[in-house]
């Protein structure tokens, strides 16, 4: 009653052969989820921020509140 010995031969190749589908299917996955999950509400977020934005305005506001020392509030 002894024990098998293990198969050592092409172990690695037989491993490879089951991991690395999977671990390919998973990183597209991954990558997937990341891209209609993170970065495209994002890219969204950013078109809808920019729709409404002023640049103009701002700087005004800023102007207005003195945060520049190169334009004076147009009140002075």
């Amino acid at each position: 009653m002894s024990l098998q010995k293990p198969v050592m031969r092409n172990l690695l190749g037989k491993r490879l052969r089951f991991h690395l589908p999977i671990a390919f299917a998973l990183s597209i996955v991954a990558a997937a989820a990341f891209k209609y999950g993170v970065t495209e509400p994002r890219k969204q977020a950013y078109a809808d921020f920019y729709k409404q934005y002023d640049a103009v305005k701002e700087f005004d506001a800023m102007r207005e509140a003195g945060i520049f020392e190169s334009v004076r509030p147009s009140g002075e």
